[in-house]
């Protein structure tokens, strides 16, 4: 698909959020053929052995465009940074204008491809957006797939904020399969609520429909932040789990 084409919704419905991949990235899934011997459908060991040769593509270009398409509808963006190099992408868009601060900083951790799920790599991805934008921006956290607690965990103690949701990761747990976003979002609560009495509240940022960066697909995802009630309202509790125009790029 054209950029233009994957804009187009969110270009349409002018949506309060929109995630926009700060950079392009390979994106390897083929390792869960290590894992996995039978599937279900044909099409899910195709799909794995293509990402070999996949390139999730967000050029200077293609950024610079979404920007412009986007930013005069009053959309505001959630900058997903898989790699080190994505926050210096970002930092150059800010250089040039074309972005205005606070930053929503969504940093992607555990994907072939981006940035590692250690520790120290969350340190890294934390001290480096700290460096480059100060005070002029808000960190959340998504953990891939069984990294998802345990970055949530360590990001909280950081003061972040925490994405959860079946587009991530499809587990509750060890060896236990979420049955809803919601059983997710009541594991990550629960994490703060035990883990960090800075964050005093988690507040829904939505159970909403998002399109995937490569193929807009609608997804349903939830994607919970804490503290956010300067950048965007938040008027619901998360319990109620209420559906929003989001849409990912």
């Amino acid at each position: 698909m054209t950029v233009a084409e994957r804009v187009a919704p969110a270009a349409h419905h002018k949506p309060e959020l929109a995630s926009l991949n700060m950079g392009s990235m390979n994106f390897g899934l083929y390792p869960m053929l290590n894992r996995y011997k039978t599937f279900k459908f044909d099409w899910e060991r195709e799909h794995l052995e293509g990402s070999k040769d996949l390139v999730f593509r967000n050029s200077f270009q293609d950024i610079e465009y979404v920007l412009a398409t986007c930013y005069g509808n009053g959309t505001r963006f959630e900058f997903e940074c898989y790699d080190i190099s994505h926050l210096y992408n970002l930092a150059h868009f800010a250089d040039r204008g074309l972005v205005k601060a606070p930053f929503f900083v969504q940093s992607v951790f555990g994907l072939l491809g981006g940035i590692g799920a250690h520790h120290e790599d969350v340190m890294h991805m934390k001290r480096t957006a700290d460096r480059l934008f100060g005070n002029d921006y808000r960190w959340s956290v998504l953990g891939a797939g069984a990294n998802q607690f345990r970055v949530a965990a360590q990001a909280t103690t950081l003061g972040g904020n925490v994405r959860v949701g079946l587009e991530d990761s499809l587990w509750a747990g060890r060896g236990e399969l979420a049955t809803s976003n919601a059983v997710q979002v009541r594991k990550v609560r629960n994490i703060k609520n035990q883990g960090s009495t800075s964050v005093r509240h988690l507040k829904n940022f939505g159970s909403n429909l998002i399109f995937s960066a490569t193929a807009i697909e609608p997804l349903v995802t939830n994607t919970n932040h804490a503290r956010l009630k300067s950048f965007w309202p938040i008027s619901r509790d998360i319990a109620t789990l209420p559906r929003g125009k989001y849409y990912s790029d």
